[in-house]
């Protein structure tokens, strides 16, 4: 049976450097904005991706939600980018990273907290950061930050 209502999967994956990924998020003012950083290869990012899922697809309709998935596996590593949103049924928007060389230029101007491990959580509200977690998020907290932003 085809699932008409389930959300389209992604073919493709768009490549970014920072600035884009800056302006992406900016692009996005009218909204709580909730940006993942991960990888296939970081088994705490890969056991809190079901919850960002569920969470996801409880405010697919809601107009001033958003959730990115930004990916810091390699390059040469997309097809297997390609193969995990597709296996683990990634409904929010995945786009990769391809700035590892500058990660200490970025990571700072990102979170001055954030010492460059995954997963790193932070949400913005009309274009500002509003909350910053680093490590793994529960699923609760996921909810709770985004309820109380979406007031």
């Amino acid at each position: 049976m085809f699932c008409t209502i389930c959300k389209a999967q992604q073919m493709e994956v768009s490549v970014l450097k920072y600035e884009d990924l800056e302006k992406k998020i900016q692009s996005e003012k009218d909204k709580v904005l909730v940006v993942n950083f991960w990888a296939t290869t970081c088994a705490p990012c890969v056991k809190e991706l079901p919850h960002f899922m569920e969470v996801n697809n409880q405010n697919s309709n809601n107009s001033k939600f958003k959730m990115i998935l930004v990916s810091l596996d390699r390059l040469v590593d997309k097809e297997r980018v390609l193969k995990f949103i597709k296996n683990k049924n990634l409904t929010a928007e995945v786009v990769l990273l391809d700035d590892i060389k500058r990660m200490n230029t970025w990571i700072p101007r990102f979170e001055k907290e954030w010492e460059g491990n995954i997963p790193v959580t932070i949400f913005y509200k009309n274009g500002e950061k509003v909350y910053f977690n680093d490590g793994e998020m529960s699923k609760e907290d996921l909810e709770k930050t985004i309820t109380e932003n979406l007031q």
